[in-house]
């Protein structure tokens, strides 16, 4: 308790304006000196803890805080021993300081949230890890904090009792639930994806209906941002989620292999039996030796197609390329589709063995680079719709090339 009996002798008026003065002098003093220990603690302190929790209660920012807190603090502790102060103005000065302790508190417990997210972050970011986010846990904690710090404000300012308030809030429950309808989906959604493990930070999703088509960057209460291709972000409630539907890639980053599904459109016309001279040049293909001595169980090589000559050599060099998935959960097929008006579709469909984008585009390419370029070797072509060009300046017939090969050897 502070000591006014250097005072005592002054008149009431000017003991109670010196008292004040003095005490606000002490309280500021006070803060300050606060902010000055506690800073130069936690510098010698957070150099020897190691443990999360202990560097995550030393963080700068909440000392910072709880230094600003001790301020009102003194002003509690000091207004009761004021002479000659009314009792009106005790009591409001007082209520004013216990507001303001429970304001600061308040930020305080924020401030410790913060933190915690932030090593959080920190630590999975050391890990380079794809991690759920806490982010949404920690704004919800906020709000909580933040709406029982303001009852408990308004109730310390009229001096009534905070159940009142509560109570009246109970009946206004209605109108609570309409303005925080959002808030309240958005967590249900965010436990819900959270427990469930369907959304983590760096997930690729793609959610067509808003236009989101990229990584996940960042979890928080209300929203989702993702980050599209070309570098634009999406934000996403967080409670569209779960009400719609959306593709994560997780699943293919996880295993390791990433799909090619395409197909090459063969023209039915340079579909045709193996000639004597074409089996004698494709029997020399290495590729091939496998499907000559074994796939056609004891018939005719010289009856098989060039397509399907083709579909055993596309099949044995997917095998061979180390570009390409051999794990026994990733499919590989070859096979002729339903014909149509633009040819006989020849589906390729295997995994790649990366998952990196640049590197799928280049395996890729040069699996089908190669297979196209390989087609005149089995007397196949794509199908390729007329243009002016070729009205103008024909090119041969399958029949007048194949003759002109077989003349050449």
């Amino acid at each position: 308790m502070l000591n006014w009996s250097l005072i005592s002798d002054w008149e009431p008026w000017m003991q109670t304006l010196t008292a004040l003065c003095a005490l606000a002098l002490l309280a500021f003093a006070t803060g300050f000196v606060a902010r000055w220990l506690l800073l130069r603690v936690v510098q010698r302190l957070r150099s020897v803890q190691t443990a999360n929790w202990a560097r995550m209660m030393l963080h700068e920012e909440v000392l910072k805080r709880l230094a600003k807190a001790t301020p009102s603090l003194m002003v509690q502790l000091g207004v009761q021993t004021i002479p000659y102060l009314q009792p009106q103005w005790r009591t409001l000065i007082g209520n004013l300081a216990v507001s303001f302790t429970i304001y600061h508190f308040a930020r305080v417990i924020g401030t410790l949230l913060d933190a915690m997210n932030q090593a959080h972050e920190r630590e999975e970011a050391r890990k380079a890890t794809q991690t759920r986010s806490i982010k949404s846990y920690v704004q919800l904690g906020k709000l909580l904090v933040y709406m029982l710090a303001t009852v408990l404000i308004v109730a310390t300012l009229v001096d009534r009792s905070p159940l009142l308030l509560l109570s009246g809030l109970g009946a206004a429950s209605a109108v609570l639930m309409l303005v925080f309808k959002d808030t309240i989906m958005s967590f249900v959604a965010g436990v819900l994806l959270g427990s469930n493990d369907m959304l983590r930070v760096g997930d690729w999703i793609e959610m067509p209906q808003v236009g989101a088509d990229g990584f996940v960057i960042d979890i928080a209460l209300h929203t989702v941002k993702v980050q599209n291709w070309d570098k634009t972000i999406t934000t996403v409630p967080t409670w569209r989620l779960m009400s719609d539907s959306y593709k994560n890639w997780r699943g293919m980053f996880e295993s390791g292999g990433r799909r090619i599904r395409r197909a090459m459109s063969i023209d039915a016309h340079s579909i045709h039996l193996l000639t004597p001279a074409e089996y004698q040049r494709l029997a020399s293909l290495e590729l091939l030796q496998n499907y000559w001595n074994s796939s056609l169980h004891g018939a005719d090589p010289r009856q098989a197609s060039n397509l399907a000559a083709f579909k055993a050599y596309v099949q044995a060099y997917l095998v061979a390329h180390p570009g390409i998935h051999k794990a026994p959960n990733m499919f590989m097929l070859v096979r002729t589709m339903e014909p149509t008006a633009m040819g006989v579709p020849l589906e390729i469909y295997c995994y790649t063995a990366t998952t990196v984008w640049v590197e799928y585009e280049a395996i890729q390419g040069q699996v089908f680079d190669h297979l196209i370029s390989m087609l005149p070797e089995f007397g196949l072509c794509l199908y390729q719709r007329s243009s002016d060009y070729n009205q103008h300046y024909p090119a041969p017939s399958y029949a007048e090339r194949y003759k002109q090969l077989e003349a050449n050897e």
